[in-house]
């Protein structure tokens, strides 16, 4: 173990259910190898830094700051609710994109990154990819968590829905069959 003192779990959390798969693997993960967990939600001014660093309107960055601390407060109560999950842990609100925060954070080369894998499909090519980023660039073990097949059933029905095709209640209870 390095000289940081106790091995660390460390997860990027936003409250999408992928992180929240996430979040739960990363509290096993911790409980298995006598860690803590280490929560991290990355943050940045609406529009990027240039973007607000140059708007007149700007809302002030100490606020941004406080509702994205907020918003982790929220991700870690609608995971693990009054309870906590149960090992040593904290949250951790970090400035930057959600790629580098992470790598930053999980320093250690004995720290174990965990993330959601992120969505899979024809769309993914057009975001910048959090785990590729992870994946290339961390220091330490990265471990990728897929999304429920749950999560993609929910987006197609969302979707259906959307476009207002006919849904059968049916598929909804009989898991799609």
């Amino acid at each position: 173990m390095s000289g940081g003192g106790r091995r660390r779990a460390v997860v990027g959390v936003s409250g999408s259910p992928g992180s929240l798969a996430a979040l739960h693997r990363a509290v096993q993960e911790a409980r298995r190898t006598d860690a803590e967990l280490l929560a991290v939600l990355a943050w940045e001014p609406p529009g990027g830094e240039l973007a607000h660093g140059r708007s007149v309107l700007a809302l002030p960055l100490t606020d941004l700051r406080r509702d994205a601390a907020e918003r982790l407060l929220t991700v870690l109560d609608t995971a693990f609710g009054d309870t906590g999950p149960g090992v040593p842990f904290q949250g951790l609100v970090v400035r930057g994109t959600a790629g580098r925060a992470l790598v930053e954070t999980a320093d250690r080369p004995d720290d174990l990154l965990v993330i959601g894998a992120g969505p899979r499909g024809p769309l993914r090519t057009l975001f910048p990819s959090v785990t590729r980023y992870c994946v290339t660039h961390a220091a330490c073990p990265v471990l990728t968590v897929p999304p429920s097949p749950l999560e993609s059933e929910l987006a197609s029905l969302h979707r259906r829905i959307s476009l207002r095709w006919a849904v059968d209640a049916r598929e909804l209870t009989e898991g799609g069959g």
